[in-house]
């Protein structure tokens, strides 16, 4: 028998869209992949901040307020007094900073014996009525050291060391320190003082 040569084949994308024979309907074609979407135009309204130059961006560098330095260490004055005496030299330490031009508010005071009459009286108000005044800060301030946590740092710290153990003094006198400002009066004994304070004043 005679060879019958095959037809060539053709592969489906070069014979255009295939039609369905039940219907004759033109395959779809397959839909281009989108590319990328164009930038969108800017939209109207307000313009934003323009962008500093190098030379404003100094200039704002330059206004940002600077990181405010530790505070100095306040200046240290000793006046040597018994535990008898130190209350009354403390009263008097008192008298001269007013009289200097020191505000009341300036000025807190701290016993490390026995209460400044001034505490003891307002404390029988109570608490409330205590602590309100120190918050006010329109007056010297009175209180034991035991309190001084509690006692917001004001310019001039007065302490009378007028008793009390000697545990507990050595305690309230560097707390003492860190709660005054600028200046430190501790009325009491010479050598207690400079050993828990460790320097010489």
């Amino acid at each position: 028998m005679p060879l019958i040569p095959e037809e060539p084949q053709i592969h489906e994308s070069a014979q255009g869209p295939r039609t369905t024979p039940a219907s004759g309907r033109v395959a779809p074609t397959p839909r281009p992949v989108p590319g990328p979407r164009p930038a969108a135009p800017p939209r109207p309204g307000r313009p934003g901040p323009a962008r500093p130059v190098p030379a404003q961006r100094a200039a704002h560098a330059a206004a940002k307020p600077e990181p405010s330095a530790p505070a100095a260490t306040p200046q240290i004055q000793l006046i040597p007094a018994s535990a008898e005496g130190a209350l009354d030299a403390a009263e008097e330490a008192v008298d001269l900073l007013l009289e200097s031009g020191r505000t009341p508010g300036d000025v807190l005071v701290i016993t490390t014996g026995e209460s400044h009459p001034w505490a003891a009286h307002e404390l029988s108000f109570g608490e409330a009525a205590y602590w309100a005044q120190h918050d006010a800060g329109d007056d010297v301030f009175y209180a034991d050291a035991s309190a001084i946590d509690r006692a917001a740092p004001r310019p001039v710290v007065v302490v009378a060391v007028n008793g009390g153990t000697e545990s507990a003094t050595a305690l309230a006198l560097p707390q003492t320190l860190g709660r005054a400002r600028t200046l430190l009066i501790v009325c009491g004994d010479t050598q207690t003082i400079n050993s828990v304070l460790g320097v010489g004043v």
